[in-house]
């Protein structure tokens, strides 16, 4: 699929799934690493990862173009665009879109903690994946000593 082809699809969703037009740019972005698209705040165009596409398939690419023109409509419009908002929820149940893309095989995983902390009094574990300044902060629960392990 080129540029051009994801324009036209990103227009005739937009025109189905919404009844409005999308007056701006739709394009693929291979430099995307950990996300699906992106709606663009500022020029209001649309970037798809085209190895969503390559890996999952035309539907998965088609559910993540209708989660963008969610952020697209609503933020033209002045109303909730974010994630959290329940219009953006509301609106991205009603048109079928992917709350979630599937991770791209060879992604960076981050490792779950590095560092663990132990109180010393209530035995409390922390686990955390920067350091804590001990001297600083104390047991959230008994406020006991922090002990690193």
């Amino acid at each position: 699929m080129e540029q051009k082809d994801l324009q036209h699809l990103v227009e005739h969703l937009s025109q189905d799934f919404f009844q409005k037009r999308f007056r701006h740019t739709a394009r693929f972005n291979a430099r995307l690493r950990t996300t699906g698209g992106r709606y663009l705040l500022r020029s209001h165009d649309i970037e798809i990862n085209p190895r969503q596409l390559t890996e999952f398939g035309y539907e998965a690419l088609v559910g993540i173009i209708k989660h963008e023109l969610c952020h697209y409509h609503l933020h033209m419009e002045g109303r909730g665009y974010k994630h959290r908002d329940p219009e953006f929820k509301q609106l991205l149940k009603k048109v079928g879109g992917l709350r979630y893309c599937e991770a791209l095989p060879g992604a960076r995983k981050t490792q779950p903690y590095k560092y663990l902390y132990i109180c010393s009094n209530c035995k409390q574990q922390y686990k955390r994946k920067r350091r804590v300044n001990t001297a600083k902060y104390v047991c959230g629960k008994c406020r006991g000593k922090l002990i690193l392990t």
